[in-house]
């Protein structure tokens, strides 16, 4: 009897470790709140386009609050509200508005840098909800080969400022007879037409669709109650690839133009969608539910099943879960075609690098399965009833936090 002792510690210990793993995962996760992820960071967005002779027209985006207080304007301009109030103090300030943006975003033809003119005053839209103003510049090179080419900079929103970090900037271009795209960074803050090779510009929107998976709460915490709700490999399989198909569908979509809807209403249904699926996995391992196979069979002694009956025998819950996942997974495309804010004509090169950007987003999602899941199956083998309370615990607080940003977003305070 007392033999056994040291293997049952050994097993809770394991469980206990496995749970602490899940349970920190979701808290991180869980306490990084939607104005977090949004005041960080922000991204900045430029379009450059051949003018006359040698001459280079920019349109900047630019989010509004960050200007002007980057700019060092008054209380006034940065607390003004809606677009009108908004591109009256733009046009009040348009000397100090057009200084700091000309002195952080440079062009150069050749070896010799161009010079700036505000065409206009700015204007402000709105992009994901969030408003921005438009800076138009006209930069006037100097006369010489018909032939060079010309080098974009940008150092908008530096982390010197202290406002924001690890500002991005968006930039599209045709000029000198090339079309492409690049995202320029405060490590690599330069991009030059006919320069970058297809394959350094591809590598780009792999990682920025890394990035924007891994430094995103809201799809992260959905992810985190997907895989908590799973308990088979063939579950988390159907789900991801569910969610992987609508979102994909929705994201080229929406980054090409195909269709667009308003951040008001994505932002919010977003955050509802992972309230609903965690609050699945608890509706099923509520007290008094009944039983299910699949949440209380040990994987290791599940009856094998042959052929295509392993995986497409599925339960009605099971189809209503993948149908859920599958409408909210198109919601979700619209919130990653959001962050990537690309609103460019097609072309072939955008379609590219709209796929690689989602190859990204991919990569970093299997990468978080491939680590989860099988703690996950662990701690379900070694401690089966600690691992329903764990998964409970976890899908509460993913439910929660969804709730909370649901109403925040709902009430514009986040």
């Amino acid at each position: 009897m007392t033999s056994s002792h040291p293997a049952r510690t050994a097993s809770r210990r394991g469980a206990v470790l496995a749970a602490l793993g899940l349970v920190t995962v979701a808290a991180t996760v869980g306490t990084a709140g939607p104005a977090a992820a949004h005041d960080a960071t922000t991204d900045a967005y430029a379009r450059a386009t051949a003018g006359p002779g040698a001459d280079v027209h920019v349109e900047l985006d630019l989010e509004y609050d960050l200007l002007m207080k980057s700019a060092w304007l008054t209380a006034e301009a940065y607390d003004a509200r809606g677009a009108a109030a908004q591109e009256a103090q733009l046009a009040e300030h348009a000397d100090e508005v057009a200084a700091y943006v000309t002195e952080r975003f440079q062009v150069a033809a050749g070896e010799e840098l161009c010079t700036p003119a505000l065409a206009g005053d700015p204007t402000v839209g709105d992009r994901g909800g969030t408003p921005y103003a438009t800076v138009v510049l006209d930069y006037a090179c100097p006369d010489g080969d018909g032939d060079a080419t010309h080098t974009l900079f940008s150092a908008l929103f530096p982390d010197s400022e202290s406002f924001v970090h690890t500002t991005e900037t968006m930039v599209t271009y045709d000029l000198d007879g090339e079309e492409g795209s690049a995202v320029l960074t405060p490590a690599g803050p330069t991009v030059t037409t006919g320069g970058q090779g297809t394959w350094h510009r591809l590598g780009e929107f792999f990682v920025l669709g890394a990035e924007h998976l891994l430094l995103g709460p809201d799809h992260l915490l959905f992810l985190l109650a997907l895989i908590v709700g799973s308990r088979r490999l063939r579950d988390v399989v159907l789900v991801a690839t569910s969610f992987t198909v609508a979102h994909s569908v929705t994201f080229l979509l929406a980054a090409t133009g195909a269709v667009s809807a308003p951040g008001a209403v994505v932002e919010p249904v977003i955050a509802l969608s992972i309230a609903v699926v965690a609050a699945g996995h608890l509706w099923a391992v509520r007290p008094g539910a009944p039983p299910r196979l699949d949440l209380l069979v040990d994987v290791a002694t599940e009856p094998r099943r042959r052929g295509w009956r392993r995986w497409h025998d599925l339960s009605r819950s099971d189809v209503v879960r993948l149908a859920v996942v599958f409408g909210f997974g198109l919601v979700h495309g619209l919130g990653f075609a959001g962050a990537l804010g690309l609103d460019d004509p097609w072309s072939w090169g955008l379609l590219g690098s709209l796929l690689v950007f989602n190859v990204g987003i991919e990569a970093v999602q299997l990468g978080i399965v491939a680590v989860l899941f099988p703690l996950l199956v662990l701690l379900r083998r070694r401690a089966p009833r600690a691992a329903r309370w764990v998964t409970a615990a976890v899908a509460g607080g993913v439910a929660v936090v969804g709730l909370v940003w649901f109403v925040q977003r709902v009430l514009g305070l986040g």
